[in-house]
């Protein structure tokens, strides 16, 4: 039990002896104490006082007595007008150092087991007719890093990817590469797959730009020159014969997807991401039509005299919303109608699910969970829409390969030329082998990439900036990945010298830094919590660079391996080495590795 724990329910206890009466343990407000004052938990008395009918700080002394009284851990207690400060036995905080340095990698998560609860967590979810950009970056790293987050809350977590593989935007890119791609491949251009079909999905845009101010020039509207534009007439073709199963256009669409798909799977895997369910649109844009027209049948929706089927929401403050066009074909949110029912169906009474989607679509989840419930799906209160803000870059910074998008590649790429450069102008990395200081600049550049983007709140708009993201001092993955690096060093300098953290800890008084990096330690386990209750990995971001300065300043301040005394030096070097597991913990959640020599 936690030293919060103990404290409410002694408090609960004092309470009903002392006043013969009850409080609920959420009326008991338990706070860290202010750096001003001595203690290290504050109890605010002021909720007590028609329980005590006496003044702030007697009823205060009473309580910071009757509890020193019961509980061994109190060293001692002193009153601040009507607020309690509890100071808490050294012994207690080794007890919690021995308890972290016990589970070594474990700490602060929560085991999965077969019975624990089911989360799903969409992310990605890509178009088939380009390459990733910078805003599917932030996609892929906040969808990662929340999976991460929900496993170590103790949940089984099923990470899906929905692939958008079918439609006019991928027909586009089909329609010129067999105008213009003369049997260009992948293998033959040297190109990624994914690069390849993004550069036939430009020279569509490019072509039909042309096509339309030709014929605007011929004194057509704008509108009908974009619906007769010959280009996109001969996409709409291949939309139709793709649909009725047109032997020839399924093998071109499935051979460019493979070529995007091996494009994808190269990028997820320098990203570091990874999925364990792939859904294609192609498999799953017809499934809620069925679920829809039962819908109409009992009345829930309704139809217009065009035959198209629409959701009235206008009692929940929302207007009509469109599920099945003129003709009984599907929108999207028809596709995610029936796709939510069989993911349900697939994993049973999910806890959650969750869809990592910017906030341009926040309307859209709103909808989609109203007329799931609407249609009699008692978890539709489930869905959960990970919302997450536009992540830009300052103007200049980075150019675009087709100069619209940053893609995913080349800033992972720049951002790795970023981590050589600046490593060799530090002087970093100096007496590793090519391979090594390789890996590790690999490392550096994604750190800074991901920590940059975790460390914002999802919901913001951020902007990213490479330059300032890999310094090495400040609020930075690689600053981070250097304190961890910097610990390592210690404990083997320390085991060339034949010392090692204890399995059994001493028992001493701790200097005040030593207790604020316990007390550091021993909140990463709430930090958890938190970022999954709050679905925001920006919790562990933040946490984690506290946690590090803390370290560094405990680190400038007090030697370990030339301090005197023995029992104070295995102390420090135990608190060394749990800093170092947890800061490893904690950027493994966001999907960051920690290098053990920089």
């Amino acid at each position: 039990m936690n030293i919060e724990s103990i404290l409410t329910s002694t408090i609960q206890q004092a309470v009903a002896e002392l006043y013969n009466a009850s409080i609920d343990a959420q009326s008991i407000q338990i706070q860290e104490t202010r750096k001003e004052f001595v203690g290290d938990k504050t109890i605010v008395v002021f909720p007590f006082l028609k329980l005590s009918k006496k003044s702030p700080e007697q009823t205060a002394a009473e309580l910071g007595e009757y509890v020193q009284s019961k509980v061994s851990e109190i060293a001692s207690y002193n009153v601040i007008k009507g607020f309690l400060n509890i100071v808490i036995s050294h012994e207690y905080w080794i007890d919690v150092l021995q308890n972290a340095s016990e589970q070594g990698s474990n700490y602060g998560k929560k085991t999965v087991t077969e019975h624990s609860p089911t989360v799903m967590v969409e992310y990605s979810s890509p178009n088939t007719n380009k390459p990733l950009h910078l805003g599917h970056v932030r996609n892929n790293l906040l969808g990662f890093a929340i999976a991460q987050i929900l496993e170590a809350n103790g949940n089984r977590v099923i990470k899906a990817n929905l692939i958008n593989d079918r439609g006019i935007h991928i027909c586009k890119s089909m329609i010129a590469w067999k105008l213009y791609g003369n049997d260009e491949t992948p293998q033959s251009s040297g190109m990624k797959g994914d690069h390849l079909v993004g550069k036939y999905y430009v020279a569509f845009d490019k072509q039909y730009k042309a096509e339309v101010e030709t014929l605007m020039a011929q004194g057509v509207s704008e509108d009908e020159a974009k619906q007769t534009a010959p280009i996109m007439q001969q996409a709409r073709e291949m939309l139709v014969k793709w649909e009725q199963g047109d032997a020839e256009t399924l093998a071109l669409w499935t051979r460019m997807n493979n070529w995007v798909y091996d494009g994808f799977a190269q990028t997820y895997s320098r990203m570091g991401v990874s999925f364990d369910k792939m859904y294609y649109e192609s498999q799953t844009y017809l499934l809620g039509k069925q679920v829809v027209l039962d819908g109409l049948a009992k009345g829930i929706l309704y139809k217009k005299d065009d035959g198209s089927v629409w959701a009235d929401l206008t009692d929940d403050g929302l207007d009509h919303k469109l599920l099945l066009r003129p003709d009984g074909t599907s929108v999207y949110m028809t596709q995610d109608i029936g796709t939510a029912i069989e993911r349900f169906k697939e994993f049973g009474d999910m806890r959650e699910l969750i869809y990592v989607v910017g906030n341009e679509q926040n309307y859209h989840f709103q909808v989609l969970a109203l007329i799931l419930k609407k249609l009699g799906y008692t978890w539709a209160d489930k869905i959960y829409h990970m919302s997450y803000g536009m992540v830009e870059l300052p103007a200049g910074k980075m150019k675009s390969r087709e100069g619209t998008v940053v893609d995913a590649d080349d800033l992972m790429e720049a951002m790795l030329q970023d981590s050589i450069a600046i490593s060799q102008e530090l002087g970093k990395l100096g007496g590793l082998s090519t391979a090594e200081a390789a890996q590790i600049h690999e490392m550096i550049a994604q750190a800074a990439l991901k920590y940059f983007i975790l460390k914002v709140e999802p919901r913001k708009t951020m902007l990213f900036n490479p330059q300032e993201s890999i310094d090495f001092n400040g609020n930075t993955g690689p600053f981070i990945q250097y304190t961890h690096a910097r610990i390592c060093s210690v404990l083997r300098k320390a085991a060339e010298q034949g010392v090692y953290a204890p399995a059994t800890l001493p028992r001493i008084v701790c200097a005040p830094l030593e207790i604020e990096l316990i007390k550091s330690i021993a909140r990463y386990g709430e930090i958890i919590a938190l970022a999954g209750e709050e679905h925001a990995p920006s919790h562990i971001a933040n946490y984690v660079y506290d946690l590090v300065k803390l370290f560094n300043q405990f680190y400038h301040e007090h030697s370990i391996m030339n301090e005197a005394n023995e029992n104070t030096k295995l102390l420090r070097l135990a608190l060394a080495k749990q800093t170092a597991t947890v800061i490893a913990s904690a950027m493994n959640l966001l999907g960051i590795q920690v290098p053990e020599r920089m």
